[in-house]
């Protein structure tokens, strides 16, 4: 993706409402909550509603599906918030800061977006926010279940917003996306988005097509959830989709992501916590153990070597010693790196040991992702030959990681053919999608709680008898909105309603 300086207005921050427990994270001193008016101009209003929603993908939501699914392991002392991540100890107050983030700035902005902009005649910003708010949605739900939608937005009236069905929101985000697809593709439009924008940034004559191909490849996102509770709905829908006009993503760079720079507070917000939290997050070893397990050639891009200068790979499993003994993520969440770092005797080095500028994308909606859909609605049943869709997604991430095409043509002969029935080629298709989505927020944990892939073992010491299956609804909804929310989760093993047992 091309970099661009960030367009804030004067007064425009990013919030540090990001972060749980890190309010000195970025270094901000302004709460942007207070800072975006209902004048504000659209491109200003655009701008800050896709930091938020970058920002967001590198922070809390990140590492609590990437430490449920053992992409990552929280090592660090008893007490620590990752470490307690670990035992599936994520708490109700662990959630305020993420739900005020993804509700109060996110969704607010993108709602004042689509008022204003329909106000004045501007359908290219209403159509990319629309998409937007489908986005933030899905998440929202994946993570929470019912949530409040058709109230949530409405704070200047409703503080209380009452929750809808997370199957009825669903349905909401299918009319969603095509109310944004119809508003992108209007021949004319007042003002359209342009470098304002940090995702997919350009001249809107040109970057109107992979908003499209953007909202096309959510729905099919949303579609394979129902694999589940709704097997013959999702076929259905899949195939419909298909064979209308819809255009789809095409190749790595219509991924939805977004750039950052190697400026102080607009680097990536996960090499930024590796620097402020270091030791707080470490590969997970059931994750590194699988890539070493088929020599898997983004190791070099997604972790350093353990010992260092080797060509071995450690990852951490909950409950293992605290040392700097293991891999750390490396260029492929934290951009180019620089330095000689000195290891300790048993070859481990420090979070710091290395120079890395923090221009690595943030990924919310890959290609490849769009591609191992394809291949799991395929190995489904739906239209498409599992095996090229499955074949694309491996040599997308692949690219994406940098790896030469030898190296990519090497590991698909070992590794890239489908075999067995549907069940042993989903299998294979989510590990390898496990794979692929490293750093992208929440959909490796959602195509576990779907699928049961990849198989997760229980750490030391859980507080829950399983993976979680959701997340507790934050504290400060239980105590400002009881007349909707009047009373918590028992626990996180309530299930999102297409985790059907």
């Amino acid at each position: 993706m091309k970099k661009i300086s960030y367009i804030l207005t004067a007064g425009l921050a990013l919030g540090s409402v990001l972060f749980t427990g890190c309010s000195d994270f970025l270094d901000i001193n302004t709460d942007p909550d207070n800072i975006v008016s209902t004048n504000a101009p659209l491109p200003q209003l655009l701008t800050a509603a896709q930091v938020n929603l970058g920002f967001e993908g590198g922070s809390d939501k990140f590492r609590y599906a990437s430490i449920l699914t053992q992409q990552f392991s929280g090592q660090a002392s008893p007490g620590f918030q990752t470490f307690e991540y670990n035992r599936f100890n994520i708490t109700g107050s662990d959630q305020n800061n993420l739900w005020s983030s993804m509700f109060a700035t996110t969704l607010s902005d993108l709602e004042l977006i689509i008022k204003n902009a329909t106000a004045s005649g501007s359908p290219h910003y209403s159509g990319v926010a629309k998409i937007m708010k489908a986005y933030q949605y899905q998440l929202a739900v994946d993570m929470w279940g019912n949530i409040p939608y058709a109230q949530a937005l409405m704070l200047d009236q409703n503080t209380q917003p009452a929750y809808d069905e997370a199957s009825a929101i669903y349905t909401n985000l299918i009319t969603l996306l095509n109310e944004g697809i119809t508003e992108v593709k209007a021949e004319t439009s007042a003002l359209s988005p342009g470098t304002n924008s940090v995702i997919f940034p350009g001249a809107f004559a040109t970057t109107k097509k992979q908003w499209e191909k953007l909202a096309n490849t959510l729905k099919l996102r949303i579609y394979i959830h129902y694999s589940k509770v709704d097997p013959a709905f999702m076929t259905q829908q899949i195939n419909t989709l298909l064979g209308s006009n819809a255009v789809f993503m095409e190749g790595n760079e219509d991924s939805f992501q977004m750039a950052f720079l190697d400026e102080a507070n607009r680097r990536n917000p996960i090499h930024a916590y590796e620097i402020s939290r270091p030791n707080y997050l470490f590969p997970g070893a059931d994750f590194v153990d699988l890539m070493n397990s088929k020599l898997d050639p983004r190791r070099s891009s997604y972790f350093t070597a353990f010992p260092y200068g080797s060509t071995n790979y450690k990852g951490v499993k909950a409950g293992d010693p605290g040392t700097v003994n293991y891999s750390r993520m490396h260029t492929y969440l934290r951009g180019t790196v620089s330095g000689t770092p000195t290891p300790n005797a048993d070859g481990g080095i420090l979070a710091t040991a290395l120079t890395y500028n923090g221009t690595a994308p943030i990924r919310m909606l890959t290609y490849a992702e769009y591609c191992f859909i394809r291949a799991e609605a395929a190995a489904r049943g739906a239209n498409g030959v599992a095996q090229e869709w499955f074949s694309k997604g491996i040599t997308a991430s692949m690219k994406s990681a940098g790896v030469a095409d030898a190296a990519i043509a090497t590991y698909l002969t070992a590794n890239g053919t489908l075999a067995g029935a549907s069940e042993a080629m989903i299998k294979q298709i989510i590990e390898e999608k496990y794979v692929a989505l490293y750093g992208v927020a929440v959909e490796p944990w959602t195509d576990y709680r779907r699928t049961g892939y990849p198989a997760l073992t229980l750490p030391a010491n859980p507080m829950e008898p399983a993976v979680p299956r959701s997340l507790y609804y934050p504290q400060s909804e239980v105590d400002t909105n009881p007349i909707n929310l009047p009373a918590q989760k028992t626990n996180q093993q309530v299930r999102i309603f297409w985790d059907k047992q």
